[in-house]
């Protein structure tokens, strides 16, 4: 089987990071380790506490340069580029506004699914999205 496992995400810092990801939008930290170069190899992914879900995961990398620094929060050229699926819309979206998560839109209900667009920390762009049935 093949699957995409990470995306990185380019952050200024790991642990500002972690508790947006965490705290805010409600991922869990998979990973956290030190590397010989300083770094950290630090992965989080959505979902309850428990074992991994299997889906893809962030790999939430530090910005080493200023040609990184200027890809921080733009990293698609201001579209959304991620998609955070979720099975209960209004509780989701109750929990990270109430979190301080920075809305676009007021929700929609389109053919396809209950959408919002939110930023993340960084200004990044992303759907909460529930599909329809």
């Amino acid at each position: 089987m093949r699957r995409i496992a990470l995306v990185t995400l380019v952050v200024d810092d790991y642990d500002e990071a972690i508790r947006h990801y965490t705290e805010a939008l409600g991922f869990r930290l998979v990973e956290d380790t030190p590397r010989p170069d300083g770094s950290r190899w630090v992965v989080v992914e959505p979902g309850e506490l428990g074992p991994a879900s299997g889906g893809t995961g962030l790999l939430l990398a530090r910005a080493k340069d200023e040609a990184q620094r200027g890809r921080v929060g733009d990293q698609t050229g201001g579209r959304v580029g991620f998609f955070l699926h979720t099975d209960d819309f209004a509780r989701d979206y109750d929990r990270m506004r109430a979190a301080g998560v920075t809305f676009l839109e007021e929700p929609r209900h389109e053919p396809y699914g209950s959408v919002v667009v939110f930023q993340d920390l960084y200004g990044n762009r992303w759907d909460l999205l529930q599909p329809a049935q």
